[in-house]
């Protein structure tokens, strides 16, 4: 599969009379894009303007030339959304009928989008899933429950939002491994720059401005100094 190309065409974003957003340009071909930085510095706002589910008060985005604000059914089969908390993307009492949701929103009915939802299931060796409560997963069950049903919907682009907050180190590995192994393109949200090390590109935020804009082994660094010095304040 060929990597998605993202477009930000200056892009700016006001809320509540404060910038999060500051004129942001950036043009990606890459397949492993990481964007870093502290807290409020416009990171996940940023994933949100790229999968469409907010409007930029100025500028323009799109994924593989789909306006994914205004064109949300090209939108949904394109791009996908890992959130950081699992129970804010989790809707419905099953583990089948969460995965088969997304395939049922974009037409499918509802046998066809159960028989891929238990493909996919079966696909990642979580079949017996199929009628688990979704009460009854752990934290980290719940992410894969959260990720299989994007992939249902075979986007192109994932885009994930600290995609190993709270999880014990071995769910974490297992997530990584399965991450890792994916062809999609795969922007990630984070603040573990061990997890991004090894991606193609690494977009450093600050105040919704790009502070640097380079391959990890240059940006990493600069990045790690400049935190140390904010939290030894």
């Amino acid at each position: 599969m060929k990597a998605c190309k993202i477009q930000v065409e200056k892009v700016s974003l006001d809320f509540d009379g404060c910038t999060v957003i500051s004129d942001l340009s950036l043009r990606t071909t890459e397949k492993r894009i990481a964007v870093i930085g502290r807290n409020g510095s416009g990171k996940s706002t940023l994933a949100r303007l790229i999968c469409g589910l907010i409007a930029p008060s100025e500028g323009c985005v799109t994924v593989d030339g789909i306006d994914v604000l205004n064109d949300r059914k090209m939108a949904v089969q394109t791009v996908g959304l890992l959130f950081q908390n699992p129970d804010h993307q989790i809707i419905f009492p099953t583990v089948l009928e969460e995965i088969s949701f997304g395939l049922r929103q974009i037409g499918q009915p509802s046998e066809t989008a159960n028989h891929q939802a238990k493909s996919i299931l079966n696909q990642f060796g979580c079949l017996d899933w199929s009628d688990r409560a979704i009460v009854s997963l752990s934290q980290g069950q719940r992410h894969l429950v959260c990720l299989l049903s994007i992939l249902a919907m075979s986007p192109r682009l994932l885009v994930l939002d600290e995609p190993f907050s709270g999880l014990d180190l071995p769910t974490k590995s297992y997530l990584a491994g399965l991450l890792a192994d994916l062809d999609q393109t795969i922007l990630q949200i984070t603040h573990d720059t061990n997890s991004i090390a090894s991606y193609d590109r690494a977009i450093w935020l600050e105040q919704g401005c790009v502070q640097q804009d380079a391959p990890p082994a240059e940006v990493l660094p600069n990045f790690e100094v400049a935190m140390q010095k904010v939290y030894a304040l």
